[in-house]
């Protein structure tokens, strides 16, 4: 019997922008297309099962516009923090910020950018982690994709290579 896997990270790369020129990259809007793929994955959310306790999102527009999207479809309304932090973050700095969650927190979602969370993705799986969903994380993820992983251990706990990547979620 394997024990329970009490804690799910989930990381979502923030649905596809605009790249108008003279705007700063903090600064892009979703496109059009990202607004569709946004407000899907909310409701596909929903549907797997997953409802954050805490989201922790940069503070980008595009990213809070992904999230202002997706959080319409949620059967939740879990707290937000808007973090600088996520902007600029690369893999380890992210689990750092994982690592610092409350344990009351059993599903964390992190809205962020690429390659940051599929680097993440990656530096996190570890054992028995989906193999699809693993080789795709490795070369990158699609906007507006969701990658899950789960583990026993406390937050402060995570590291590298010790939980589950259980799957690749992509915007149909």
């Amino acid at each position: 019997m394997t024990a329970p896997l009490d804690r799910r990270l989930v990381l979502l790369r923030h649905a596809k922008a605009e790249h108008p020129e003279k705007v700063d990259d903090h600064e892009r809007a979703l496109a059009l297309p990202g607004r569709r793929q946004a407000g899907r994955v909310g409701s596909a959310m929903t549907e797997a099962g997953v409802a954050p306790d805490l989201v922790l999102c940069s503070t980008s527009l595009r990213t809070r516009q992904t999230w202002d999207l997706v959080r319409a479809g949620l059967a939740v309304e879990p707290p937000v923090e808007f973090r600088e932090e996520v902007y600029l973050a690369g893999a380890s700095a992210l689990l750092a910020l994982v690592q610092a969650v409350p344990d009351e927190v059993r599903t964390l979602l992190v809205v962020g950018h690429e390659p940051t969370m599929s680097h993440a993705a990656e530096l996190l799986a570890g054992p028995g982690s989906e193999e699809a969903a693993y080789r795709r994380v490795q070369v990158g993820v699609p906007t507006a994709s969701w990658s899950v992983l789960e583990s026993p251990a406390s937050w402060a706990d995570w590291a590298p290579a010790e939980s589950v990547l259980v799957g690749l979620h992509t915007p149909g």
